[in-house]
């Protein structure tokens, strides 16, 4: 059975293998040197109550994360955050991303948070599909933004506004 929870310093490790292997093996993420656990701590530590990270417990083993980031450091962007949801590659295809995606969008209502944004690469079709089923909108595409396996990728963006 698949646990959602708010995750924790033990969860770090799980959440870099899991960053990692979306770095290393699909378009989901346009960084393309994996990190370091370190990095992770950092990113983990930069997060607070207006910026939960929760994560998908399979029998104590961490098969998925969702986060909702720090959009700028502008102070008019406070309450508008980045959302970013990643699945064990061997775990997708249960409605663990869709788990993640309606516990974080509403951990975001809950942190008072107006809207949130999300940057998904052109090809990543589930990914645009799970971010409408809770309300997100398209509204923009950055055309050629990334460059990642040899080719110039397309950049959908979505919002999702608290009504």
């Amino acid at each position: 059975m698949i646990k959602i929870r708010k995750a924790t310093n033990k969860d770090i490790p799980g959440i870099t293998e899991i960053y990692n292997e979306a770095i290393e093996k699909t378009l989901s993420t346009f960084d393309i040197k994996p990190k370091t656990l370190d990095e992770k701590k950092k990113w983990f530590h930069e997060h607070g109550s207006k910026n939960p990270v929760i994560v998908a417990d399979e029998k104590n083993e961490i098969v998925g994360w969702a986060a909702l980031s720090k959009y700028s450091d502008k102070a008019a962007y406070s309450d508008f955050a980045e959302i970013s949801l990643y699945v064990r590659g061997d775990k997708q295809g249960r409605g663990i991303g869709k788990k993640l995606i309606e516990n974080i969008v509403e951990e975001g209502e809950k942190a008072g948070l107006h809207a949130l944004i999300a940057r998904i690469t052109e090809s990543n079709r589930v990914s645009v599909i799970l971010h409408e089923s809770v309300g997100f909108q398209h509204v923009g595409i950055l055309k050629e933004a990334g460059f990642k396996f040899g080719k110039r990728l397309d950049v959908y963006l979505m919002e999702k506004i608290y009504k």
